[in-house]
């Protein structure tokens, strides 16, 4: 009775557990355990109130102190409960415990997968957290040492910098923000010390990228309007930071974030209302006084990058309207500034133009007549409401608004300037007593004068003010401009060598005068700025080119100027550079017509002996001497709104005109060239892109790529060159792009990879099959080089194609470059793939006959590379192959080879031949050599 007394109970327990009834089931297994003798039967009663204190823990996050018992209670002997109990501690959070248990577990049933796993994932968790603690404690360490006053500067350093690097990780991140990083971030930007600033600052932007929800957050709770007062501090780096802050807030806000968020989607508020907020307080910045100059330039930098839309294709453009209705007068108030007068919003010298590229921006976004009638209108009232007869200082502001249209939306501008009134303003402003009333004045009329059709009547009333000006002046600033602006009315003739509008001064007494003007320090940049204007347009005259370019000192202070903080002077720069190197788009003169031109009086352009190729060399070598390179290199790294697509193109056409000579490649490398190339190859206009890539091509080709290209910045020059093996490229852009992929291709197994990746091979291959010989030979090398990589292998594996076929067949061109190109990847690719040795014979019938004529080629290169492959198909394990070949010539061949005196100049190949007779022995196709007895 007794016996069967625990079995009841037992079974009453599961009916109750089965039920539901959790306790009842406990209370039937406990009585069962009191009175049950039989120790198997004992042990499943165990394991079954183990199974509900279990569900109890589930149930109850603090288990009361009866299951703790119980669970301690467990027969450990009994591994199913063991690891019940270790479920148990698991769901306690009591990692540790139940790390034993499932250790102990493990130990009694190595094979079981359960446990096994059980204990990987429990150990990598109890790692985890023991990290956590560790950076918490880390992430508070830093923020100590950065807040504590007495801390000696380089570890506070240290420490901005370790926060700045763990803010760009995900986990790093929420790291920071789940230790009240944000608060403490606000502390360290209360300090006011700058790299304290930046150090925050820096953080916050890592904090907010592509997280919408971290973003949103960061935003509430450091505020926009401390975050514009941030940026409107006088101080460029911070400025430049904070803006790149509202740039990754942007993009995590406008869906930069693919992120899923499953249910918190709903709790990451709709962004729009942010992102207004943003726009607003931008363009409140842009005419408040507190702001600086930096700050200014930067808010205009973000409404440039963020307002119109940056792909024409999306409809809509709301952001551009908003911002047209919203703060049209305050960018064109920016505009107007003059900065001589007192009481101006604070400006960089880049400020005007960084407002023109913004105007021209939105202006361009608009999509009909209505709208861009809308702009006009703005603008014309805005003019109208400034221009006072009685205040000068309001006529001037209104001029340089002007000024600021006609370098953005030009035709907004120049329907300004044609009405009535304005004109009349300029030339009382050029008769001014106050210079800078002139100053503002002839500004407005060089810009005014920047495309020549429209110009026709600033050229009546233009010239004769602007000369007027230049003889009266004693103001070296005033001349300059004057000069300019005659200049650029005078040079309506281009490079063309027989047209000369601007009679009085010859063109090479005005540019004399403006490299005078370019050599003196004393003059502020601004102005000398004006004298590369001038340059810009006089050396369209190839005199004036040749003069320049001896000019050493005038060179280097161009070269000076372009690396200064004013960012304004690119363009000019730029321009100065095409025309001292002739890479403008050029017509072709066709000689037959300038003699029928002469015949019948037409005009037509001839060109200037020194603009011929000797003398364009001459002036590339003198550029390159002066450190027009290194010029460049600062040049490309400007502004994005200044360096505009227009100037990275001319920067191109330089770069390319430089990297002419290969001589000449060594010190493009050595000041820079090769990095500042790869930003101007993977943006800007489609010429331009093709320029640099086709420069970047030159220097790839001849270069060590880990000195031309440093770090990792070497894998980015492969997709520009890689672009330019299009069918639509010319020859010598397929050619050099060829010549630079094998070098790369020659350097690592990363950069071969990189090199398939962009899809290269597919081109490469078409360029094998190319008539023109040395195109062809330089893809044929290209493929020597890549055949290494397993996917190149797979190809020529591959049934249906001729790309086996080929190979064999370039071996038997007569072109010594072409056959170690073709016999080397061949060479290489049967060594590495033993099929192909038999697939090679069956692709042409030549084969052997191509084979032989390699073996006895008189270049021991090609011999040797010859003789390898006979080696790998003797080593092929294809033994009636192996047969063909020494029942063939071959075997003669090989012994002739072979048994040649050693020879220095031939030992590679002597040595190889001396190998595949060996492996014939060892294959036994062939007896030893005995010497007669």
């Amino acid at each position: 009775g007794t016996r069967s007394c625990p079995n009841k109970l037992k079974d009453e327990g599961n009916k109750h557990f089965q039920a539901g009834d959790i306790d009842l089931a406990i209370e039937c297994y406990t009585k069962a355990i009191k009175v049950c003798k039989d120790k198997k039967v004992l042990a499943v009663i165990h394991r079954n109130r183990s199974a509900c204190y279990l569900k109890k823990v589930r149930s109850l996050v603090k288990p009361n102190k009866r299951a703790q018992d119980a669970i301690q209670f467990v027969i450990l002997s009994d591994i199913k409960a063991l690891y019940r109990r270790c479920q148990a501690l698991e769901k306690l959070g009591k990692l540790d415990m139940a790390f034993k248990d499932v250790q102990r577990c493990a130990t009694l049933e190595p094979k079981n997968k359960t446990f096994l796993e059980t204990l990987r994932r429990l150990g990598a968790e109890i790692q985890a957290k023991v990290n956590i603690t560790q950076t918490d404690s880390r992430v508070q360490n830093m923020f100590d040492i950065l807040l504590d006053e007495e801390m000696e500067k380089d570890k506070r350093e240290k420490a901005a910098n370790n926060l700045i690097v763990l803010s760009r990780e995900d986990a790093g991140a929420e790291r920071i923000f789940q230790n009240n990083g944000v608060a403490l971030l606000l502390n360290m930007i209360e300090t006011g010390k700058p790299e304290m600033i930046l150090a925050a600052v820096r953080t916050l932007s890592g904090m907010c990228t592509g997280h919408k929800a971290r973003a949103m957050a960061i935003i509430h709770m450091v505020g926009i309007d401390k975050m514009c007062s941030i940026m409107a501090v006088d101080n460029e780096e911070i400025a430049l930071a904070t803006c790149n802050l509202f740039q990754c807030i942007n993009d995590s806000l406008t869906g930069g974030d693919t992120r899923e968020y499953g249910k918190e989607e709903a709790l990451v508020m709709d962004a729009a209302k942010d992102l207004k907020t943003i726009l607003l307080s931008l363009l409140e910045m842009l005419t408040s006084k507190k702001v600086s100059g930096h700050g200014r330039d930067q808010a205009l930098n973000l409404l440039s990058k963020n307002v119109p839309r940056r792909d024409k294709k999306e409809k809509n453009h709301s952001r551009t309207l908003f911002t047209i209705d919203h703060g049209l007068k305050k960018i064109l108030k920016v505009c107007g500034q003059v900065t001589e007068l007192p009481d101006q919003l604070p400006l960089t010298e880049n400020t005007q133009l960084i407002a023109s590229v913004l105007l021209n921006k939105l202006y361009d976004d608009l999509t009909c007549d209505p709208e861009r009638t809308n702009f006009k209108d703005i603008c014309n009232e805005y003019i109208k409401s400034k221009i006072d007869p009685n205040d000068m200082d309001k006529t001037i502001h209104a001029i340089n608004t002007i000024s600021g249209l006609l370098q953005g939306p030009f035709d907004v501008g120049n329907a300004l300037v044609g009405q009535q009134g304005i004109m009349e303003m300029m030339v009382a402003l050029c008769g001014s007593e106050r210079e800078v009333d002139q100053m503002i004045a002839v500004e407005a009329l060089i810009h005014a004068s920047s495309k020549m059709s429209r110009a026709s009547f600033i050229i009546t009333n233009g010239v004769s003010l602007l000369k007027d000006i230049y003889k009266k002046t004693k103001n070296e600033r005033i001349k300059i401009r004057s000069l300019v602006g005659l200049c650029k009315l005078g040079s309506a003739g281009g490079d063309d060598y027989s047209l000369r509008q601007f009679a009085e001064g010859s063109t090479e007494k005005l540019a004399k005068q403006c490299r005078k003007w370019l050599c003196n320090p004393q003059i502020d940049t601004k102005t000398r700025k004006w004298a590369i204007e001038g340059l810009a347009y006089l050396t369209n005259d190839a005199d004036v080119k040749d003069d320049f370019v001896e000019d050493e000192p005038a060179l280097k202070a161009m070269f000076e100027l372009a690396k200064s903080k004013d960012k304004t002077i690119l363009y000019a720069v730029a321009c100065t550079l095409v025309n001292c190197t002739n890479c403008y788009e050029k017509k072709d003169i066709i000689p037959e017509l300038v003699q029928l031109a002469k015949f019948s009086k037409q005009h037509v352009p001839e060109q200037h002996p020194k603009d011929k190729k000797d003398f364009i060399e001459k002036r590339v070598k003198r550029l390159l001497k002066a450190g027009v390179t290194s010029a460049l290199a600062v040049m490309v790294k400007a502004d994005n709104a200044i360096l505009t697509e227009q100037t990275k193109e001319l920067l191109a056409r330089v770069f390319l005109a430089l990297s002419e000579n290969p001589r000449d490649r060594g010190t493009i490398v050595a000041q820079g060239g090769g990095k500042a190339l790869i930003p101007l190859a993977l943006e800007g206009t489609d010429a331009g892109k093709v320029k640099a890539s086709h420069a970047l091509a030159k220097i790839a080709a001849i270069s060590n790529p880990e000195i031309a290209f440093p770090g990792e910045r070497v894998y980015e020059v492969v997709r520009p060159l890689v672009s330019l093996l299009h069918t639509d490229r010319d020859g010598m852009q397929n050619f050099e792009a060829l010549k630079g992929l094998t070098n790369l291709a020659g350097y690592s197994e990363k950069l071969r990879v990189k090199i398939l990746k962009e899809k290269a091979l597919p081109e490469i291959e078409n360029h094998m099959f190319e008539e023109h010989d040395q195109i062809r030979r330089a893809a044929t090398e290209c493929m020597c080089n890549l055949v290494t990589c397993k996917e190149v292998q797979d190809r020529y594996l591959e049934d249906g194609n001729d790309k086996l076929k080929l190979l064999v067949l370039l071996c038997g061109e007569d072109d010594d470059e072409l056959q170690i190109a073709a016999a080397g990847a061949l060479a290489m690719i049967t060594a590495a793939q033993k099929k192909l040795c038999s697939k090679m014979t069956q692709v042409t019938t030549q084969w052997l006959e191509i084979l032989q004529r390699l073996c006895l080629h008189t270049n021991p290169n090609v011999q040797h590379r010859g003789l390898v492959i006979v080696y790998n198909m003797l080593d092929s394990d294809d033994s009636e192959l192996a047969k063909k070949l020494i029942e063939s010539e071959m075997l003669e061949i090989l012994s002739v080879i072979g048994k040649a005196a050693d020879n220095p100049k031939r030992q590679e190949p002597i040595d190889t031949a001396r190998t595949c007779l060996v492996k014939a022995m060892d294959l036994g196709l062939i007896k030893p050599f005995t010497s007669p007895s």
